[in-house]
Parts: C-alpha cells; structure tokens; sequence
C-alpha cells in the first residue's frame, strides 16, 4: 500500500461489512452489481466524457475508495487522492446490426460476471461502443457497496452537466459536497440499545420466515448442480392515466407511494402464504434527515430492513393502509439498524435467512431528468441490472407511467407464476383507486386455479385449528 496516495482511512458501515463479506465469498455471483446501459445519440466528444466523469470522481471521495481487510477484525475503506477514471472504449461501427448485436449480449453478460478487485480502487467501469458515426452505448458498471440509487442519480447528473459545459468551454460550479466520513461519525453516535429494543418488540413471536412455497414451483431444481443463481424478470408499465390516477390518490389521502407498494405486496403475501402476519424486507434510503447535507451525500445508505405486518382481513383497505404507514414511519427512526442485528435480536434462526422477498422503490430517477437535459447529445436509460442474494425481489421505478418489475430466481418459480403476481399487483392497484373503501379479504385477485389452491389451503387450516382445540 502506497500511503503517499492516500487521502483518508476509516471503517466500513454494518452494512457495508456484510456486503463486502458476500462479495467475497461469493465472487462468482456478482452480488451488488449495478449496471446500467445508456444509448447516447449525437456527436459525442470522447475527450470530454472521460475528463467529465475524472472531474466527478475528483469531488466524491467513496468514488476512490478500495478496502482492505486481511489480518485485521474490523475491514478498512481508503480514500486515494488520485485515481484515474477507467474508461474502455470500442468501435463497432463497421460491423452489421446483426453482429454487433451478438457481440453486445456477449459483452453485457461477461462484464456482469466480472468481479471488481475490492481491495483497489475504484469499484466502477465505463464502457463505451460506437455502433454508428452518431450512436454510441454507454454501459456504467459499479458495485452497490459504493454507491446508492440516489448517490448514482447525483453522480450522473453532476457527470451530464460537467460533460456539457466542457463542451461548451463553460465554467462548472458545483456546490460544495459533504464526504462519506461524515456519515460514519453519525452512525458512531447512535444509541443501538434504542434500535435493538424496537427490533425486538417489532419481532416479537416470528419464528420462521413467511413461506413462498405455495407459490414456488413444484420439483425446484436441485441447487448443488448449479453454483450461479439464474435471476429472470418480468415487467409491466402502467399508463399514464393510471400512474397519475394512483398519484392523485395518495396525495388526497396522504399516502406515500411506498406505503401504497408495501402495503399491496404484505397483502399479496399473506395470501399467498396463507399467514395473517408476513414478514418480507423493504429498502429504505437509510439518509438520516439530521445530518446536514446528507442529500448531496455519495455513498452506501440505503439498507433493507425486515417488515413484520399483521393483515387483518376484515380492516378497510384505506384506514388499513394509514395504519401501516403509520408503522413505516416508526420504523423510519431505527432505518440505520444493520440487517444482521435485527436478525439477532429476533427469534429466526440465525441458520434460516430473516425473509426471502424483498421490495425496493428504485431511487435512480435518471430518465427524466436527462430526457429534458439539453446538450449536444441525447442520452437514453435503456436498461437496468441489479443483481443480490434473494430469490424474489419487486422493484418499482417511479417515473411518470409507473414501472412494476419482478426479478427472481427461476429455479424456484416459473414466468407464469411471476406473471400472475404482477397481474395481481396492477388489479389491486386498480381497485384502490377505483373503490379503497372494501373490506381486505373481498379484495379480488389470482387467477381460478389459485383460488381454487387458496380455498383448499384455507379450508386445511381451519380444520387443523380444529383438531388442535379438541386436543
């Protein structure tokens, strides 16, 4: 290690410590690995671009960090002073549609397996392809223990706006940034012994995760035959109309659209699970409102941390919905908790994971602040990957018309199944902005056969009841 380059050396966040752990024992499932693929039209001015992104990484010090944790207990971040900014740069553009296309898929799929060596900086690539005279793909890899939804939006806006005004031989000013260091004084001035006597009152009587076996398919395929988990995704979009009418829902009823989200998948899983309590995980922004600044911050803040709902059937959905906003805003104060901890203080298995569904409202919202950015190219988001270790995960992106995804792992549910719960997810949405004044359990959704399976389930349920009370 060469100390004449380093600027600063600090510990790791909780969250950050697990996963540089599951980084590293599983290298080869690219955990925590973003990738973004742009499609930039214009005359674009290379020089540029690469001295734009230089000068960005310049400003945010996680931006050049690397780790290291041989031979000691607690892993280190270092800031480096100078790191060069690591651009690939490729040109395609003698090649035909066809070619080019394969050759693309090849290259999306090889850099997503491609590790970053965590113990040097910086933990993030571009890579450029020009496909025509005036068309280029832009692909921005990083990995998330760097960098969050929110920390990449102000990243790449600060990289489109720097990018434009070297073109333009204009002066940049950017407003000043406070660095990643400062978050980690503030977590070290928290009082855990509060967070752990929530956790565990919010815990309490969870014995085991909310099953998804009703869901899942019947002959899984057998994990010892295959080390990479095979993660495929289903989409759906809302309209506009619908997007703007959920909107205006939430707003006349003071609503978050998180509370929406979360409240339709508690729903979804307790029906499917057949539980009354459900218990899945939710992202958080984890940006603590009394630190100063801490929204132009750049760093690692999200978290997941575990919902635990009681879905009482007979509730309205509305006045049930406040409720559980009510419950998300408590949690809200303890959003710091390291998943580990919370998982400690509760009565699962340590050997058994906490939940296997996750929810994330993405906090990346590029699209629409370069759709109206103007300069002398147009930059398109085109695709997004994420890759972590759970098997379902539904991500909603908000943009004007309402992206819905489900991304999971296909040796355990089938792309029909994932379907119908994306389906169930637009109906229930839906019929809350159509009439939100019905009783819970009259909520429609699933197709026949589930139905029929739910029925059965539910019948089998109350007879073991039964049979337990005569006991």
């Amino acid at each position: 290690m060469k100390t004449k380059n380093i600027e600063d050396i600090y510990e790791l966040t909780p969250v950050q410590k697990g996963m540089l752990f599951h980084c590293l024992y599983d290298n080869q499932l690219s955990l925590y690995f973003f990738q973004h693929i742009f499609t930039v039209h214009g005359n674009l001015n290379i020089e540029a671009f690469e001295k734009a992104w230089q000068l960005v990484m310049d400003r945010h010090p996680i931006l050049r960090t690397g780790f290291y944790w041989e031979e000691i207990e607690n892993p280190l971040q270092i800031v480096y002073n100078q790191v060069k900014v690591p651009l690939n740069y490729y040109d395609w553009s003698n090649m035909d549609s066809v070619e080019q296309k394969a050759r693309l898929e090849s290259f999306i799929l090889k850099d997503r397996k491609e590790s970053f060596d965590f113990s040097q900086p910086c933990l993030m690539r571009h890579t450029l392809i020009r496909t025509t005279d005036d068309c280029y793909l832009y692909i921005w890899s990083f990995n998330h223990i760097i960098i969050d939804g929110w920390g990449g939006s102000l990243v790449f806006q600060e990289f489109v706006e720097t990018y434009g005004a070297l073109c333009n031989n204009q002066e940049m000013c950017l407003a000043p940034t406070r660095p990643f260091r400062d978050y980690i004084d503030w977590l070290e001035q928290q009082d855990i012994s509060k967070a752990e006597k929530f956790w565990r009152q919010a815990l309490q009587d969870v014995k085991a995760p909310t099953p998804l076996s009703y869901i899942e398919k019947t002959e899984r395929i057998d994990q010892s035959f295959t080390q990479e988990v095979r993660y495929n995704e289903e989409i759906i979009q809302l309209s506009l109309t619908t997007t703007q009418a959920l909107q205006s829902f939430a707003t006349e009823h003071h609503l978050t659209l998180a509370t929406i989200i979360n409240g339709i998948w508690s729903i979804l899983l307790s029906r499917y699970s057949c539980c009354s309590n459900v218990l899945y995980g939710c992202t958080v922004t984890g940006r603590p409102a009394d630190l100063n600044g801490v929204e132009s911050m750049v760093g690692r803040f999200v978290n997941t941390l575990p919902i635990h709902v009681n879905i009482d059937t007979e509730q309205l959905l509305l006045s049930w919905l406040q409720r559980f906003q009510l419950q998300l805003v408590e949690v809200r104060g303890y959003e710091y908790t390291p998943l580990t901890e919370a998982h400690k203080w509760s009565e699962v298995p340590r050997s058994s994971t906490l939940f296997e569904s996750i929810v994330v409202l993405e906090n990346f919202p590029v699209s629409e602040f370069i759709r109206d950015w103007k300069g002398n190219v147009e930059f398109k988001h085109s695709e997004l990957y994420y890759r972590n270790n759970y098997p379902l995960n539904l991500v909603v992106y908000p943009n004007k018309e309402l992206l819905i995804a489900i991304s999971y792992d296909s040796r355990r549910f089938d792309t029909d199944t994932i379907i119908g719960i994306i389906e169930d997810i637009e109906m229930l949405l839906q019929r809350l902005i159509t009439n939100s004044n019905v009783k819970i359990k009259d909520l429609p959704f699933l197709t026949l056969e589930q139905q029929q399976v739910t029925s059965m389930l539910e019948k089998e349920a109350l007879f073991n009841w039964a049979f337990a009370s005569f006991s």
